[in-house]
């Protein structure tokens, strides 16, 4: 049984869920928890990983820059640990909702990993 393994980019995480055939599950995750905090988001299981990977920043994007409120929930419901986020810089709003779309992603990928293996 091999252990999980922190991917070190978006791309890295994708490719990876594609790999173990979870990708689907990422998908229903994802739409899962957003869906919990109230931000309804989509994505059909055919979505391509690029296609995800853009939408996702876009939305991230969107919250940070007109509903922060939302996106702190967003990132409480999701669990991505605030001492993560309080670490990056802010300074590039582009490059910060990249940067938590990743974590965001990170932290949906480990939820769909571990139950698949226990």
């Amino acid at each position: 049984m091999s252990s999980f393994v922190a991917p070190i980019s978006t791309d890295d995480l994708l490719s990876e869920a594609e790999k173990e055939n979870l990708y689907s599950k990422l998908i229903e995750q994802i739409n899962k928890d957003f869906n919990l905090a109230n931000e309804a988001i989509d994505f059909p299981k055919s979505t391509s990983a690029q296609e995800l990977k853009v939408q996702l920043h876009e939305k991230i994007y969107r919250l940070i820059q007109y509903k922060f409120a939302e996106y702190l929930n967003l990132l409480y419901i999701i669990d991505v640990p605030e001492e993560t986020i309080k670490q990056l810089d802010g300074s590039d709003l582009v490059e910060l909702s990249e940067q938590v779309s990743f974590l965001i992603l990170k932290r949906e990928w480990m939820k769909v990993w571990f139950r698949n293996r226990f």
